[in-house]
């Protein structure tokens, strides 16, 4: 690859850390889930693709994007579909796709020629710019992160990010403020911490997620077991304590306050389960795996769990799971009525973002509470863009799990595995915390967790250092002129 001139490198870096701003940024606005927040978002987004555009065509750099293309071209056709419930369809058409909507258009218009897929053209049109946009991150990411050094800068951002939340909603937790200290909204839970979002189990998401990148740093920076001595235990003991390392765990400490103290039941059901899963198979796969990998582990889970928990309200949190009753929520409820929406629109859905407009026409007697979002991102993506649609999604995340646990089983360098171990487990805690919630509405959670499989993706594929054979990646035929990117070919 060519070297880049001095501007066009400015250029580059700048795209860089706006990219880790717009990050840090997402969060704060109530998880960008209000249209100005989201309006900001997208066109924050757009102008930086310009500028990576700009950059490109100074210096080519597509080719280090070739490992990456299946994740992008599945995203893409995703939003090609979105796009596609947008176009006006003849009604013949329509009737062959979907004789449930085209008799639903007729209904409302019996003399129209043309309808669209969607049942709310005008909410679709917002979850495609949405969707655009979030995609457009994920391209950003995986073009601009080309090297270990940024890598990590991008797990630090993401970890200083949630720590900020944490701080912040445990001090307006705390403080007994009834509204938040940013934006005003009332604050309508009390004493759990929501931070920068408007509802705690997205604050509780959102938290796990960011506790995944810092496990993953915390793995990456362990060194080899050598003490033979106490002496030589703690003089590596004061040496971590005075190295990034102890920031990092104070960190995660902070971040798991605050997640116990959101009382989200999911979100720490999740992050136990998924530090103590991906814990045995980090053990299982990393191949030459030190004592202190295991000292981590344990220590986390004793530590958060135990000590940290006791202190700010693990056993209110336990009490509240225990007490949870099916008989007090409508949520199932909510899931069952929806189910006939996915029978009417099996193949087509009801159109991105339209569910509060098509739910009510199935909601049963039971249900007096109004629901804008299914409680249930599974339930909500089938309904909305149809089981087709939703597959592809599963295969893309399951895609991305397989590749993190290939990393932990084939990559050496310690950076390569901690990243596989933070993106297994983002992927199986979020797997868990859809089941009961609508995390992927918030764009914050769903940029974080679109992050977090690009992750998996750059920890099986990305190059520590020129000329590194990665496991598993065919070698090319002949190297690349005009030097060597950081990324298999």
């Amino acid at each position: 690859m060519p070297e880049l001139s001095p501007g066009i490198a400015r250029l580059e870096r700048g795209l860089f850390y706006a990219l880790l701003a717009l990050l840090f940024w997402l969060p704060i606005p109530l998880g960008s889930h209000r249209p100005w927040a989201w309006a900001l978002m997208e066109v924050w987004v757009f102008v930086m693709l310009a500028g990576w555009l700009v950059v490109n065509t100074h210096s080519p750099r597509m080719a280090r994007l070739r490992p990456y293309l299946p994740l992008l071209l599945i995203f893409g056709v995703f939003q090609l579909w979105v796009a596609f419930q947008l176009l006006p369809l003849p009604m013949g058409l329509l009737e062959a796709l979907s004789p449930a909507k085209a008799g639903h258009w007729l209904a409302t218009d019996p003399g129209a020629a043309s309808a669209t897929l969607s049942l709310d053209p005008n909410q679709t049109h917002i979850g495609l710019l949405k969707g655009l946009a979030y995609c457009g991150i994920l391209f950003l990411v995986l073009a601009l992160v080309d090297s270990p050094a940024r890598l990590k800068t991008l797990a630090l951002t993401i970890v200083l990010a949630g720590t900020f939340q944490a701080f912040y909603g445990v001090l307006m937790a705390l403080s007994g403020s009834d509204k938040s200290w940013v934006l005003g909204m009332p604050n309508s839970y009390g004493k759990a911490a929501v931070g920068g979002f408007v509802y705690k189990n997205h604050f509780g998401n959102f938290l796990v997620l960011c506790l995944s990148l810092g496990t993953g740093l915390l793995i990456a920076g362990l060194g080899k077991w050598r003490h033979t001595s106490v002496r030589e235990f703690l003089r590596s003991f004061l040496a971590t304590m005075l190295s990034g390392k102890a920031v990092v765990r104070l960190c995660l400490a902070m971040m798991v306050i605050g997640l116990v103290m959101s009382h989200s039941r999911m979100a720490n059901t999740a992050f136990f389960a998924s530090l103590s899963v991906t814990g045995v198979l980090g053990l299982l796969l990393i191949r030459k795996k030190s004592r202190s990998l295991t000292v981590l582990l344990a220590s986390m889970l004793v530590i958060d769990l135990f000590i940290v928990g006791s202190w700010f309200g693990v056993d209110k949190l336990r009490d509240r799971i225990e007490n949870s009753s099916f008989a007090q929520e409508t949520r199932d409820e909510v899931n069952q009525y929806g189910t006939a929406l996915v029978e009417q629109y099996p193949f087509t859905g009801t159109g991105g973002g339209s569910f509060y407009s098509s739910f009510p026409s199935v909601k049963g007697p039971g249900i007096n509470t109004f629901y804008d979002l299914a409680h249930n991102d599974y339930l909500q993506f089938a309904i909305e863009f149809g089981l087709p649609a939703t597959l592809l999604l599963g295969v893309v995340v399951l895609w991305s799990l397989v590749l993190a646990l290939q990393a932990l089983r084939r990559r050496r360098q310690p950076l390569m595995q901690g990243m596989a171990f933070a993106a297994v487990m983002a992927i199986v805690a979020e797997l868990v915390m859809l089941l009961t919630d609508f995390h992927l509405q918030a764009p914050a959670t769903a940029v974080y967790f679109m992050l977090c499989l690009g992750l998996a993706w750059m920890a099986r594929y990305m190059k520590v250092e020129d000329g590194e054979r990665v496991p598993g990646v065919p070698r090319p035929a002949a190297a690349p002129t005009g030097g060597v990117s950081n990324f298999t070919t």
